[in-house]
């Protein structure tokens, strides 16, 4: 009999009604009958909510959302140029996508990265993550996230800095925080001097809301070494480009 996988816990749960939402692209060439061993993995199976379609890659390059096209297929290109080209010369894609339910575990994610990781061994020659607008080669991806008890939450994530309106100052943000059905986050007005803080910030606080852990508006937080707190301001929209999410916004103190 086989031990059931070691459980992925979020001890910092706190019930929403956020959606958690899923959604990969797997490039490569699959047999006609695809056995999928996900069990290699530690994977149930993709969970209730997330399916799996299958489509011959000419049939999607006219699609007006095709993913190797256009800014995002630019951006794919110079990126990671020859994950692009095995993908772009890839002649099936596997779409995996699903939304979900807030929930206390993140065992969703542990079988949805089990059954990705068994479709490499199948025949798969790149995974796109569009939420993190990454594209990674079957080496980078094994390395990415098959680490033993599982890839750290940053590494589900991207962590992004910008020019903020003032001279002198950055706006950090993230994506990709829907694949655990939380908002992601944004630093505002960093002085570029406390970058490097405000990105080791990040990631305290994207591991905080992967585990589960929720902020309200007007929440205040200290932090060593600030001059005063950072309050929680949740809002912004699906639609948002930036996020593809909503977000929590934090002013930087004076």
């Amino acid at each position: 009999m086989t031990a059931p996988p070691e459980a992925w816990p979020r001890p910092y749960w706190q019930p929403s009604d956020e959606t958690i939402v899923l959604h990969f692209y797997v490039f490569g060439r699959f047999a006609a009958d695809l056995a999928i061993p996900a069990a290699r993995y530690a994977s149930q199976g993709l969970p209730d909510g997330v399916a799996l379609q299958r489509f011959g890659h000419n049939a999607l390059r006219g699609w007006e959302g095709y993913p190797l096209k256009g800014a995002l297929g630019e951006l794919l290109k110079d990126d990671a140029p020859a994950a692009f080209e095995q993908a772009r010369a890839a002649p099936d894609v596997l779409v995996v996508r699903g939304e979900l339910s807030d929930r206390d575990s993140l065992d969703y994610l542990r079988d949805t990265l089990g059954v990705l990781a068994g479709l490499l061994d199948v025949g798969g020659s790149a995974i796109l993550d569009p939420q993190i607008l990454t594209l990674f080669d079957a080496g980078a991806w094994r390395r990415h996230y098959l680490v033993t008890g599982g890839a750290p939450p940053r590494n589900h994530v991207l962590i992004l800095r910008k020019a903020d309106e003032e001279h002198g100052r950055s706006v950090i943000h993230t994506r990709g925080l829907r694949k655990f059905g939380r908002p992601d986050l944004c630093l505002r007005g960093v002085p570029d001097a406390h970058a490097g803080q405000a990105g080791v910030l990040c990631e305290r606080l994207v591991e905080l809301q992967a585990l589960g852990a929720r902020f309200d508006e007007g929440q205040p937080m200290e932090v060593e070494g600030l001059p005063g707190e950072l309050v929680a301001h949740p809002g912004g929209s699906l639609d948002d480009p930036r996020f593809n999410n909503t977000h929590v916004a934090f002013d930087w103190p004076v």
